[in-house]
């Protein structure tokens, strides 16, 4: 790796004094105006990574779903999964680097303990649709070109276009915008044969203002002529991320912007800034009824078990890998009417993806609605040698082919929402009913610090500060199917509080009690929730 022009080329990305960049659960996301030290950095870091690997890396510059005015990087790994685990730790050195000296230092120690060698390196970058994404491409692209890398700018593209297009160059395979489309659309076809709709079926799809909206006009022909007609919503007109899209509404439960008056019996579904993140609704009285990650988990398992029944040969092994935000009603029928193996896991999809891979066939998906279906190569190869002669497992090889099996991703998982639905003969009212869910509620308490609050057991109980778990014990203990936990964000100055209970005045009573308790515990700041 050759250091000799990053010092006098980070000059020009020098680090605000009072910004302290911390890795989240992808990569770093702050105010635009703040990054453009932090995404040379992660230039220069990714570079690194390509030579350490001798593979192509990739870099996203996006916030997801946060506001407009934020934005922030998202880094790849060769497999087209999310950076491996042990180089956070380099991530966050080198982006709190505090002058171009340090981050020399930082480089060169991160050369001598990973023995990186000379070579090439290549990164891909893409961005999203923030106004602040070509000065922040600009900081990522002299990042690894002042490492000796070679930039490879991808221009807009979803998060999980990205990864997707990783991981084929990882495999050889063909990795460009039109092969991943192409891709998944002669899967949902194959999948589909012998099993179209009589009539056309419409979806409703809120696209958040973001890049995905662009995307899925790509794909509205080739859909209409297979009996999918999408109706687009929020399709850039408006502000980002704002009154709409997929974290708006999974967590505030209201119809997004332009959705009002579209009818009780519309099929809707809603996806994020980046398209990684997808949920379906339907409209319901003032609000909608909702079918999250989880409900989106539990369709993919029995359509999965209906594939399997026709599979000759030794049994496969299916996991479902949930969070504690998972609602309990769904690890209930997932675990014991499915008799699905259920894992859980602290929150972040790294930590998911880790877990999924372990299993024939692991199904994750957070209640967000970020996830994805992975297949272990064994069973793939098993499933090659038996397609000749099983349309079982021909269909088995289609939906490996049809879900990003890299990162979880909003177009792929519209596609295996809807020949789901279409192969188990089911609409959303029977979709709906596989179980009802614990009402729940979620808020968030700012304080001072949230690194005060630490947690065990995937984050579903405290560790500190001292006497928060008794007190959460106490609050649950009081309520009818009470469930509650609490754990600092990894974006926000924040502690995000969970609470499930029999029913939702006794969740919302259990989230603000449990919010109280955090204020008093945590030493927050503000008014008291």
């Amino acid at each position: 790796m050759d250091l000799s022009q990053l010092q006098a080329a980070s000059k020009q990305y020098p680090k605000s004094p009072d910004f302290t960049p911390s890795y989240g659960t992808a990569g770093f996301r702050a105010a635009a105006a703040l990054l453009p030290s932090t995404v040379f950095r992660c230039g220069a870091l990714m570079a690194a990574r390509s030579l350490k690997t001798d593979g192509v890396t990739g870099l996203v510059v996006t916030a997801s779903h946060n506001p407009e005015a934020d934005n922030g990087v998202k880094l790849v790994d060769p497999t087209g999964y999310m950076l491996c685990q042990e180089w956070e730790v380099y991530a966050d050195r080198l982006a709190n680097a505090v002058d171009p000296d340090d981050v020399l230092a930082e480089l060169q120690k991160l050369q001598d303990s990973e023995c990186i060698p000379s070579g090439h390196a290549e990164v891909m970058i893409a961005h999203d649709t923030r106004q602040s994404a070509a000065e922040l491409v600009g900081a990522a692209r002299c990042g690894v070109e002042a490492v000796g890398g070679a930039a490879v700018l991808c221009g807009l593209l979803t998060t999980p276009q990205l990864h997707w297009m990783v991981r084929q160059r990882h495999l050889g395979l063909p990795c460009s915008e039109e092969s991943y489309f192409s891709s998944f659309l002669r899967a949902y076809e194959g999948l589909l044969r012998g099993h179209a709709a009589s009539e056309a079926q419409v979806l409703i799809i809120d696209c958040a203002n973001g890049v995905g909206g662009g995307k899925l006009q790509q794909l509205q022909p080739q859909l209409a002529q297979l009996g999918l007609e999408l109706d687009l919503r929020n399709c850039g007109r408006g502000v980002l991320n704002e009154g709409c899209g997929a974290d708006f509404v999974q967590k505030d439960r209201q119809l997004p912007l332009e959705c009002d008056g579209v009818g009780s019996a519309a099929r809707c579904a809603s996806i994020d800034g980046d398209a990684d993140r997808l949920v379906y609704f339907l409209p319901h009285g003032a609000g909608l009824r909702l079918f999250d990650g989880d409900k989106i988990a539990a369709l993919a398992a029995l359509f999965i078990q209906s594939l399997l029944e026709g599979l000759q040969g030794p049994s496969v092994q299916i996991g479902v890998i949930q969070t504690a935000y998972a609602n309990g009603s769904s690890t209930q029928y997932l675990r014991d009417t499915l008799g699905c193996q259920v894992v859980i896991t602290p929150t972040g999809v790294k930590h998911l993806h880790e877990e999924a891979v372990k299993f024939d066939i692991g199904i994750y998906f957070e209640a967000n609605g970020h996830g994805t279906v992975l297949f272990s190569p064994d069973l793939l190869q098993r499933l090659r040698k038996l397609q000749a002669n099983e349309p079982a497992a021909r269909d088995l090889l289609a939906l490996a082919d049809l879900v990003n099996q890299a990162v979880g991703d909003a177009i792929s998982g519209i596609l295996l929402v809807e020949v789901a639905l279409q192969r188990l003969n089911m609409t959303m009212a029977a979709w709906g009913s596989l179980y009802a869910d614990l009402p729940s509620r979620q808020l968030k308490v700012t304080v001072e610090d949230r690194s005060i609050v630490t947690t065990t057991d995937a984050e579903t109980r405290a560790m500190t500060p001292d006497g928060l778990q008794e007190s959460l014990d106490q609050a649950v203990q009081r309520t009818p199917s009470g469930r509650a936990f609490v754990r600092p964000s990894g974006t926000e100055d924040v502690v995000r509080v969970y609470a499930e209970a029999s029913t939702q005045e006794g969740a919302d009573l259990l989230a603000k009690t449990v919010a109280r308790v955090v204020y008093r515990t945590a030493s927050g700041v503000g008014p008291a929730p």
